[in-house]
């Protein structure tokens, strides 16, 4: 993305000229994100597929990594800092390796190569990567691609979530109104019990309760197939922005348990709980202990 397409993005105009350019932009940009994040799936596959076993080494944090995570970041880094080379690129292994950029300006880009590493190792295809670009703290456009199952969704602004399989068109998604006999809840696949969650549950409408990895369950809440992602313990920036924009495309939101949207760009880049929901309701937000265990 040039100067000039980085300016269109910022521009706030009443031009209907401007406004048509602004969203060829836009397009321009998710076919661009789009293909960016399914070749990196390409690069992780051949460590998924052809490896006979996945070597795991552990970082400062104690959280996994791969050969893949790095395979893949050095990939979409160096696509991101070809297409927008004045924009600034927050990545997970670059920052667990201390490399964080000044982020002052109005967008930054976040990155995760490969989302759900747990997933990856286990072998179970549900990882996904990662990229989201922020303005001013809101994850605008992003792109989720989950490698192993030939799934894509994106979103950049309201009403333009997609989902595609890899070779065929994007289709339109959206969020749907919880049922009648109650929600679906999505949870994480490791993370998806304890008294948090349970107390914030009690003051729903429960219908069923599912579990997936990575970011596939805000692309769950994104297309209709749940209602409430609740998620009580650690995640990071680069694990949310992108499912994150596509959950705001297709209609929905994240929440902070203080009832605010969730935002970017924060010190150490550390999420705070937070409810990712298709329809916002109040219901929970006060029923939450803050003592009680993830």
């Amino acid at each position: 993305m040039s100067d000039e397409t980085e300016e269109a993005f910022s521009a706030e105009t009443e031009n209907p000229d401007a406004s048509a350019e602004m969203e060829s932009e836009s397009d321009d940009l998710m076919a661009a994100l789009r293909l960016i994040a399914e070749r990196a799936g390409k690069v992780i596959l051949q460590y998924y597929v052809d490896a006979e076993e996945i070597v795991l080494r552990e970082k400062d944090d104690a959280s996994p990594v791969t050969d893949a995570d790095e395979a893949a970041e050095t990939f979409i880094l160096g696509a991101l800092n070809t297409m927008t080379p004045h924009i600034p690129i927050v990545s997970e292994e670059a920052a667990s390796a201390g490399e964080i950029p000044e982020i002052d300006g109005d967008f930054f880009w976040l990155v995760d190569p490969l989302d759900g590493t747990k997933e990856f190792i286990s072998r179970n295809g549900e990882f996904t990567v990662n990229i989201a670009l922020i303005e001013h703290g809101v994850p605008v456009a992003g792109v989720v691609h989950a490698p192993a199952l030939a799934m894509t969704w994106t979103g950049a602004g309201e009403g333009t979530a997609t989902f595609s399989e890899t070779d065929n068109p994007p289709m339109p998604i959206s969020v749907r109104e919880i049922p009648n006999e109650g929600a679906t809840v999505v949870a994480s696949r490791h993370h998806g019990t304890g008294e948090k969650l349970e107390g914030f549950l009690a003051t729903r409408s429960v219908k069923d309760r599912v579990t997936a990895g990575s970011s596939l369950k805000f692309c769950l809440v994104a297309s209709g197939q749940a209602d409430v992602y609740p998620r009580f313990g650690r995640t990071m920036e680069w694990d949310t922005a992108a499912g994150h924009a596509v959950l705001l495309a297709a209609g929905g939101d994240v929440w902070t348990l203080d009832n605010e949207p969730l935002d970017y760009g924060k010190p150490g880049f550390e999420n705070p709980d937070f409810i990712a929901e298709g329809v916002h309701l109040d219901a929970g937000f006060d029923s939450i202990d803050e003592d009680s265990e993830v």
